[in-house]
Protein backbone atom coordinates (compact mmCIF):
# COMPACT_ATOMS: atom_id res chain seq x y z
CA UNK A 1 0.00 0.00 0.00
CA UNK A 2 1.56 3.22 -1.30
CA UNK A 3 2.30 5.78 1.89
CA UNK A 4 -0.88 8.66 1.57
CA UNK A 5 -0.65 12.31 2.94
CA UNK A 6 -3.58 13.65 4.89
CA UNK A 7 -4.60 15.94 1.73
CA UNK A 8 -4.88 12.51 0.20
CA UNK A 9 -6.86 10.73 2.29
CA UNK A 10 -9.04 13.52 3.47
CA UNK A 11 -9.33 15.93 0.20
CA UNK A 12 -11.17 18.77 2.55
CA UNK A 13 -8.16 19.24 4.87
CA UNK A 14 -5.62 21.47 3.13
CA UNK A 15 -2.29 20.97 3.77
CA UNK A 16 -0.22 23.13 6.34
CA UNK A 17 3.06 25.13 6.93
CA UNK A 18 5.05 25.53 10.20
CA UNK A 19 7.79 27.96 9.43
CA UNK A 20 9.21 31.42 11.04
CA UNK A 21 6.47 33.55 8.75
CA UNK A 22 3.37 32.16 10.69
CA UNK A 23 5.37 32.71 13.70
CA UNK A 24 6.11 37.03 12.83
CA UNK A 25 2.38 37.33 11.66
CA UNK A 26 1.23 35.53 14.96
CA UNK A 27 3.16 37.90 16.83
CA UNK A 28 1.70 41.64 14.72
CA UNK A 29 -1.21 40.08 15.23
CA UNK A 30 -1.63 39.40 18.90
CA UNK A 31 0.36 42.06 19.85
CA UNK A 32 -2.67 44.73 20.21
CA UNK A 33 -4.57 41.83 21.94
CA UNK A 34 -1.29 41.70 23.84
CA UNK A 35 -1.81 44.64 25.76
CA UNK A 36 -5.12 43.66 26.77
CA UNK A 37 -4.19 40.62 28.26
CA UNK A 38 -1.25 42.82 30.17
CA UNK A 39 -3.95 45.21 31.99
CA UNK A 40 -6.08 42.16 32.98
CA UNK A 41 -3.27 40.07 34.06
CA UNK A 42 -2.49 43.29 36.16
CA UNK A 43 -5.08 41.91 38.13
CA UNK A 44 -4.64 38.62 38.65
CA UNK A 45 -1.14 39.74 39.84
CA UNK A 46 -2.73 42.08 42.17
CA UNK A 47 -5.30 39.76 43.96
CA UNK A 48 -2.93 36.99 43.87
CA UNK A 49 -0.56 39.58 46.37
CA UNK A 50 -3.80 39.60 47.84
CA UNK A 51 -4.38 35.96 48.46
CA UNK A 52 -1.20 35.99 50.08
CA UNK A 53 0.78 34.56 47.09
CA UNK A 54 4.21 35.60 46.69
CA UNK A 55 5.72 36.70 43.39
CA UNK A 56 7.46 33.58 43.01
CA UNK A 57 4.46 31.68 43.27
CA UNK A 58 1.84 33.82 41.27
CA UNK A 59 4.84 33.30 38.71
CA UNK A 60 4.91 29.60 38.92
CA UNK A 61 1.17 29.49 38.61
CA UNK A 62 1.01 31.72 35.57
CA UNK A 63 3.77 29.65 33.84
CA UNK A 64 2.31 26.15 34.53
CA UNK A 65 -1.02 26.69 35.14
CA UNK A 66 -1.34 29.17 32.32
CA UNK A 67 -5.34 29.56 31.88
CA UNK A 68 -6.57 32.82 33.62
CA UNK A 69 -10.61 32.01 34.19
CA UNK A 70 -9.62 28.99 36.14
CA UNK A 71 -6.46 30.93 38.36
CA UNK A 72 -9.12 33.29 39.01
CA UNK A 73 -11.47 31.06 40.30
CA UNK A 74 -8.76 29.34 42.17
CA UNK A 75 -7.41 32.79 44.02
CA UNK A 76 -11.37 32.46 45.69
CA UNK A 77 -10.21 29.09 46.85
CA UNK A 78 -6.96 30.42 48.55
CA UNK A 79 -7.43 29.55 51.96
CA UNK A 80 -5.65 27.53 54.86
CA UNK A 81 -5.77 24.63 54.90
CA UNK A 82 -5.79 24.30 51.31
CA UNK A 83 -8.69 22.33 49.68
CA UNK A 84 -6.41 20.69 46.96
CA UNK A 85 -8.79 18.35 45.66
CA UNK A 86 -11.57 21.38 44.57
CA UNK A 87 -9.26 23.44 43.17
CA UNK A 88 -7.88 20.65 40.99
CA UNK A 89 -11.47 19.51 39.90
CA UNK A 90 -12.34 23.30 39.52
CA UNK A 91 -9.63 24.21 37.42
CA UNK A 92 -10.17 21.15 35.41
CA UNK A 93 -14.05 21.69 34.70
CA UNK A 94 -13.01 25.47 33.49
CA UNK A 95 -10.40 23.99 31.21
CA UNK A 96 -12.69 21.22 29.70
CA UNK A 97 -13.14 24.00 27.39
CA UNK A 98 -9.65 23.25 25.70
CA UNK A 99 -10.92 20.24 24.51
CA UNK A 100 -13.47 21.48 22.31
CA UNK A 101 -10.81 24.13 21.16
CA UNK A 102 -7.94 21.58 20.42
CA UNK A 103 -10.85 19.61 18.23
CA UNK A 104 -11.61 22.64 16.47
CA UNK A 105 -7.64 22.77 15.41
CA UNK A 106 -6.90 18.59 14.70
CA UNK A 107 -7.89 18.81 10.77
CA UNK A 108 -4.42 21.30 10.48
CA UNK A 109 -2.17 20.35 13.62
CA UNK A 110 -3.04 16.66 12.72
CA UNK A 111 -0.48 16.89 10.51
CA UNK A 112 2.54 18.56 12.36
CA UNK A 113 5.56 16.40 14.41
CA UNK A 114 3.91 15.71 17.70
CA UNK A 115 6.93 18.06 19.42
CA UNK A 116 5.64 20.78 17.32
CA UNK A 117 1.82 20.21 17.80
CA UNK A 118 2.31 19.78 21.75
CA UNK A 119 4.50 22.56 22.01
CA UNK A 120 2.44 25.23 20.01
CA UNK A 121 -0.85 23.65 22.02
CA UNK A 122 0.91 24.40 25.60
CA UNK A 123 0.32 27.88 24.40
CA UNK A 124 -2.70 27.90 22.97
CA UNK A 125 -4.85 30.19 24.98
CA UNK A 126 -8.75 31.74 23.95
CA UNK A 127 -7.46 34.75 22.44
CA UNK A 128 -4.78 32.86 20.59
CA UNK A 129 -7.17 29.93 19.38
CA UNK A 130 -9.66 32.72 18.45
CA UNK A 131 -6.84 34.90 16.09
CA UNK A 132 -5.56 31.01 14.57
CA UNK A 133 -9.48 30.00 13.66
CA UNK A 134 -9.93 33.50 12.03
CA UNK A 135 -6.48 33.08 9.91
CA UNK A 136 -7.76 29.40 8.84
CA UNK A 137 -10.83 30.56 7.97
CA UNK A 138 -9.64 33.43 5.76
CA UNK A 139 -7.84 30.56 4.02
CA UNK A 140 -4.05 31.31 5.68
CA UNK A 141 -2.97 27.75 6.98
CA UNK A 142 0.21 28.61 8.44
CA UNK A 143 0.09 27.06 11.72
CA UNK A 144 3.38 28.46 13.08
CA UNK A 145 0.25 31.33 13.68
CA UNK A 146 -0.47 29.79 16.58
CA UNK A 147 3.01 29.63 18.32
CA UNK A 148 3.63 33.25 17.52
CA UNK A 149 0.16 34.41 19.17
CA UNK A 150 1.07 32.37 22.00
CA UNK A 151 4.44 33.90 22.71
CA UNK A 152 2.74 37.38 23.06
CA UNK A 153 -0.32 35.91 25.12
CA UNK A 154 2.31 33.88 27.51
CA UNK A 155 4.49 37.10 27.64
CA UNK A 156 2.20 39.42 28.13
CA UNK A 157 -0.02 37.53 31.47
CA UNK A 158 3.09 36.33 33.07
CA UNK A 159 4.88 40.20 32.81
CA UNK A 160 1.43 41.23 33.78
CA UNK A 161 1.67 39.01 36.79
CA UNK A 162 4.83 40.08 38.36
CA UNK A 163 3.71 43.62 37.42
CA UNK A 164 0.63 43.04 39.62
CA UNK A 165 2.60 41.82 42.47
CA UNK A 166 5.22 44.80 42.57
CA UNK A 167 2.20 47.16 42.41
CA UNK A 168 -0.52 45.52 44.68
CA UNK A 169 0.54 48.03 47.21
CA UNK A 170 -0.22 50.88 44.54
CA UNK A 171 -3.23 49.32 42.80
CA UNK A 172 -5.62 47.82 45.61
CA UNK A 173 -8.45 48.15 43.80
CA UNK A 174 -8.60 47.05 40.33
CA UNK A 175 -12.20 48.00 39.13
CA UNK A 176 -11.45 51.56 39.89
CA UNK A 177 -8.73 52.06 37.33
CA UNK A 178 -11.31 49.99 34.84
CA UNK A 179 -8.81 47.21 34.54
CA UNK A 180 -11.77 44.54 35.29
CA UNK A 181 -13.59 45.23 32.07
CA UNK A 182 -10.35 44.75 29.55
CA UNK A 183 -11.38 40.95 29.99
CA UNK A 184 -14.62 41.63 28.92
CA UNK A 185 -13.24 44.19 25.59
CA UNK A 186 -10.84 41.68 24.46
CA UNK A 187 -13.32 38.92 23.53
CA UNK A 188 -16.03 41.18 22.46
CA UNK A 189 -13.38 42.27 20.10
CA UNK A 190 -12.59 38.35 19.04
CA UNK A 191 -16.23 37.47 18.62
CA UNK A 192 -16.14 40.24 16.08
CA UNK A 193 -13.23 39.26 13.91
CA UNK A 194 -14.77 35.67 14.04
CA UNK A 195 -18.24 36.92 12.90
CA UNK A 196 -19.13 35.60 9.54
CA UNK A 197 -22.69 36.37 8.77
CA UNK A 198 -26.03 35.21 9.97
CA UNK A 199 -25.20 32.00 9.94
CA UNK A 200 -23.26 32.20 12.83
CA UNK A 201 -26.50 33.54 14.68
CA UNK A 202 -27.96 29.96 15.61
CA UNK A 203 -24.83 28.60 17.07
CA UNK A 204 -23.75 31.31 19.32
CA UNK A 205 -27.44 31.89 20.33
CA UNK A 206 -27.32 28.23 21.43
CA UNK A 207 -24.31 28.22 23.21
CA UNK A 208 -25.15 31.64 25.00
CA UNK A 209 -28.63 30.08 26.35
CA UNK A 210 -27.10 27.01 27.29
CA UNK A 211 -24.54 28.93 29.32
CA UNK A 212 -26.83 30.69 30.91
CA UNK A 213 -29.55 27.97 31.87
CA UNK A 214 -26.72 25.75 33.29
CA UNK A 215 -25.20 28.43 35.00
CA UNK A 216 -28.03 29.19 36.97
CA UNK A 217 -28.73 25.83 37.36
CA UNK A 218 -25.52 23.76 38.05
CA UNK A 219 -22.83 25.23 40.73
CA UNK A 220 -19.54 25.63 39.48
CA UNK A 221 -18.44 26.86 36.11
CA UNK A 222 -19.93 23.92 34.27
CA UNK A 223 -21.75 26.29 32.20
CA UNK A 224 -18.66 27.05 30.22
CA UNK A 225 -18.51 23.42 28.89
CA UNK A 226 -21.99 23.05 28.24
CA UNK A 227 -22.38 26.66 26.39
CA UNK A 228 -19.13 25.45 24.38
CA UNK A 229 -20.27 21.63 23.46
CA UNK A 230 -24.00 23.17 22.56
CA UNK A 231 -22.72 25.92 20.64
CA UNK A 232 -19.90 23.04 19.05
CA UNK A 233 -22.73 20.56 18.16
CA UNK A 234 -25.36 23.09 16.60
CA UNK A 235 -22.66 24.44 14.82
CA UNK A 236 -21.69 21.18 13.34
CA UNK A 237 -25.54 20.31 12.65
CA UNK A 238 -25.95 23.79 10.52
CA UNK A 239 -22.72 23.19 8.54
CA UNK A 240 -24.03 19.70 8.18
CA UNK A 241 -27.38 21.07 6.59
CA UNK A 242 -25.78 23.27 3.99
CA UNK A 243 -23.36 20.68 2.72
Amino acid sequence: MSKQTVSEISPEVEPVTYDMRGVIAGIKRTFPVGISIFAYGLIFGVLSGQAGLRPFEALLMSSLVYAGSAQFAVLGMWIAPLPAASIIITTLIINLRHVLMGAALYPWFSQLSPLKRYLTAYLMTDESWALTMGEYMNGRRNAGFLLGSGIVAFTAWNGSTIAGQLLGGVVQDPAKYGLDFAFTAVFIALLLGLWRGKGDLLPWGVAALVAIVVSQALPGKWYILAGGFAGSLMGAWTYGRKS
